[in-house]
């Protein structure tokens, strides 16, 4: 078993998919294919079923998942002491992000780190929340910014950047009114990302909080941006980061309404591997960026408001 192979495995598991999974490794479906095939050879059982809807894993697959995890790991960690024993520079440190958090918070501040630090490369990678956790566990990223879903992972140390608040917004051209209360809120339509999507998260718990159940969202996007673009069109009401607004062309057809109540927040944070050994590179990432990235005024993504 190689690294490649076994990284290869990981993200077959987090696809479901072997098309989807080639395109993020880079290749032939046939190749991807062979791989498989050649680790279940070496290890003399298969570890995934297939069928038309995708691969599932088999017991032996279950079982290599967590050592898979572990040895690329361990990997990883050898290779960090190495160079850190050895002062080597021209280090590289790969980051992983959200769209929206890449270019309203992360632009900045790598443009600042690459400056003050020319020794060590930087990679940035975007992905979805659940995509970025996977990345993180099998070494294809090094540091994840995020939003944190609240649920603890022994695997991963975290730390917490800042507080961004939510937006509710609508419609200029849909005259909407500030509602009177949450629950004012509970038939109105929204537009929101997928279930699953950290976005869909952030706003089924700002309904959560009160013990109230989420409103109809009559369309789904793929993209805050997506999102912001269909509330302007009239498609609905929407819930999103304020960082997320601030250089939208659609924002001269939309309006933030406010709250009724406390309003709702998400925590950006950056998670990364919890290793025996942390590469000098990566410590100067995380410090750097505990530094730098200063939460957002809300004076810096105002929207005009209604009312």
């Amino acid at each position: 078993m190689n690294p490649r192979q076994l990284k290869t495995f990981l993200a077959v598991i987090r696809h479901g998919n072997l098309t989807r999974t080639a395109a993020e490794v880079n290749l032939a479906q046939s190749s991807l294919s062979d791989q498989i095939q050649v680790l279940e050879e070496e290890l003399g059982a298969e570890l995934f079923l297939r069928s038309r809807q995708g691969v599932a894993l088999t017991p032996a697959g279950v079982a290599l998942k967590a050592y898979a995890e572990e040895i690329l790991a361990l990997n990883d960690e050898a290779k960090a002491a190495v160079r850190a024993a050895a002062g080597s520079n021209g280090q590289s440190i790969a980051l992983g992000t959200l769209e929206t958090i890449a270019s309203q918070r992360l632009a900045p501040w790598l443009s600042r780190f690459g400056k003050e630090n020319p020794g060590i490369g930087l990679k940035l990678k975007i992905a979805g929340s659940g995509e970025l956790l996977g990345q993180l566990q099998d070494g294809s990223i090094d540091v994840a910014f995020t939003f944190d879903r609240g649920l603890p992972d022994e695997r991963f140390a975290m730390r917490r950047i800042s507080s961004e608040p939510l937006v509710l917004i609508a419609s200029r051209d849909s005259q909407a009114r500030p509602a009177e209360s949450l629950a004012a809120l509970g038939s109105v339509p929204f537009v929101a990302t997928e279930t699953g999507c950290i976005y869909r998260h952030l706003f089924n718990t700002a309904f959560a909080e009160v013990d109230m159940i989420a409103p109809p969202v009559v369309t789904e996007a793929d993209s805050i941006a997506t999102i912001i673009s269909l509330v302007a069109s009239g498609a609905g009401y929407g819930l999103v980061p304020r960082l997320a607004v601030s250089s939208c062309q659609s924002l001269g057809n939309v309006v933030e309404l406010p709250w009724p109540g406390k309003a709702p927040a998400a925590s950006l944070v950056m998670m990364w591997r919890r290793r025996r050994v942390q590469s000098p590179a990566l410590a100067l990432v995380l410090q750097s960026a505990s530094q730098h990235l200063s939460p957002i005024r809300p004076a810096d993504a105002r929207l005009q408001r209604a009312g």
